[in-house]
């Protein structure tokens, strides 16, 4: 896929990844997701790729299009302190990062500013926001 993506990138056609993500959790451990390969491309073509979805601030702010809810208002739960968290708060939102799923230990300290809230898991920023947000 990449020496023919190479090829067409080199020949006009755009570069459009999904998302940047460095890796994401599969059942036997980490992989690597599409954010090294975008890089790559990135670099071999000298080309920037629109990026459609997280981190970019839009992608969180079309969540939020068509309800009464203001970015100030929303809070992201998510295990990817860049992607997930830093995304949303770049959008304006809270973002709370859970020690689950593809969490690494000190993850919380890779953005500015920091996460909103670090839990153990998804139940216990629920109950974050239940509790102290409504």
């Amino acid at each position: 896929v990449l020496p023919s993506s190479f090829r067409l990138i080199l020949d006009g056609a755009p570069l459009i990844a999904i998302h940047k993500a460095r890796y994401f959790k599969r059942k036997d451990g980490l992989a690597l997701g599409p954010g090294p390969f975008v890089a790559g491309l990135e670099y071999a073509t000298d080309t920037k790729a629109t990026v459609v979805g997280k981190p970019e601030k839009t992608f969180f702010l079309e969540a939020l299009r068509g309800t009464d809810c203001a970015p100030e208002e929303a809070v992201m739960i998510g295990d990817d302190c860049r992607d997930d968290v830093g995304g949303a708060q770049n959008a304006g939102m809270r973002g709370i990062l859970v020690r689950t799923g593809k969490y690494r230990p000190a993850d919380e300290d890779k953005i500015n500013p920091a996460p909103y809230l670090t839990c153990e898991n998804f139940p216990e920023a629920v109950e974050h926001i239940l509790e102290r947000l409504l």
